[in-house]
């Protein structure tokens, strides 16, 4: 009998500084939840939690006292909860994705944002240029859905009414409208991100030819003294929608690169590590065109001042600089 009490107490005293290590870390993942956790904390969740399995194992085979196998069978239970038991729920899921996975992500690809950033305002203003120097050429490079009547032949005052009507009629529906905006430009950002199974080769014309439609039409309201009304009417939605297009054709780009230059690794394995990143830049975006629908759908058809609607469009700049600059930076280490 001593010599059991003996081996006993020889097997907890040569072990229990592991397990109360494990005990601490367990208490901490239970009382935050295990994303609280830093990364060290976690491998050590993870070695500490399987040499406490292990310990467990001995335990039963050598017939330790039924207090060490009590106490090894709860911190074990406890440990594999937290390891394997772990989910979030979907406000939980989307509260760390608001909070930190997406803006984290937009950093991570901050060039190929400002590479498409830079290929859509380029395309925006030789839009304005071809027009400007060939007035006949606005129909080359505006179409005529995305012209709904704004063309050279329609007058000042019709192209005036444009920019304070909401289209005549009295029903109507604002939030169908919003809609069907958040639907058409959801379609164009998605395209642009899924040519990037093409190398993203389709993605610099994708960009153009919306650029080119803006800039045409931005030229045609400038040579009637309505540039700063025409851009009190497209920037409130518009600084939503076009970063959300940009940040699609950054996912396109991102995977193009992949498929053309995965350096060490297989195509396979940079295919699957760019797609899991650019997958977060792509949902981000549709939140974005769903904002950018609302304002253009609703708020700007409702209010009239073009001050408001400056105000409204800088705010819009100024919140998603921030938000992308700063967001997630105190959740662990970032991804840049």
């Amino acid at each position: 009998m001593s010599s059991f009490r003996l081996r006993s107490s020889q097997f907890r005293r040569e072990r229990e500084g592991a397990w109360g290590e494990l005990e601490v870390l367990v208490a901490r993942a239970e009382l935050r939840g295990i994303r609280f956790l830093d990364a060290g904390d976690v491998l050590s969740l993870a070695a500490l939690y399987r040499h406490a399995v292990g310990s467990l194992a001995t335990a039963r085979a050598i017939s330790l006292d039924r207090n060490v196998l009590d106490y090894l069978e709860g911190l074990v239970a406890r440990a594999h909860l937290c390891v394997y038991g772990y989910r979030q729920g979907p406000r939980e899921a989307l509260a760390e994705f608001v909070g930190s996975d997406f803006p984290r992500t937009v950093r991570r690809f901050g060039l190929h944002v400002a590479a498409a950033l830079a290929m859509l305002l380029a395309a925006v203003g030789a839009g304005s240029a071809i027009v400007a120097s060939d007035p006949e050429r606005y129909y080359d490079v505006v179409g005529a859905d995305a012209a709904q009547g704004r063309t050279p032949t329609a007058s000042t005052e019709e192209l005036r009414k444009v920019l304070y009507g909401t289209g005549g009629d009295e029903a109507f529906d604002l939030e169908t409208f919003a809609t069907f905006l958040f639907t058409n430009n959801a379609k164009v950002g998605l395209l642009c991100a899924a040519t990037g199974i093409a190398a993203g080769l389709p993605v610099p014309a994708l960009l153009a030819s919306n650029g080119l439609a803006l800039g045409g039409m931005a030229e045609l309201y400038r040579s009637r003294g309505l540039a700063v009304e025409f851009w009190g009417w497209i920037l409130p939605h518009g600084v939503s929608e076009l970063l959300a297009i940009a940040l699609c054709a950054a996912a396109g780009l991102a995977f193009g690169g992949a498929l053309l230059f995965p350096q060490n690794r297989t195509r396979r394995d940079a295919l699957s590590s760019i797609g899991r990143q650019a997958a977060i830049l792509v949902l981000g975006a549709v939140g974005m065109f769903l904002i950018a629908a609302i304002i253009e759908g609703i708020f700007r058809q409702t209010v009239q001042d073009p001050a408001a609607r400056w105000a409204v469009a800088v705010a819009s700049l100024l919140l998603w600089a921030g938000y992308f600059t700063f967001g997630g930076r105190n959740r662990g280490r970032d991804l840049d």
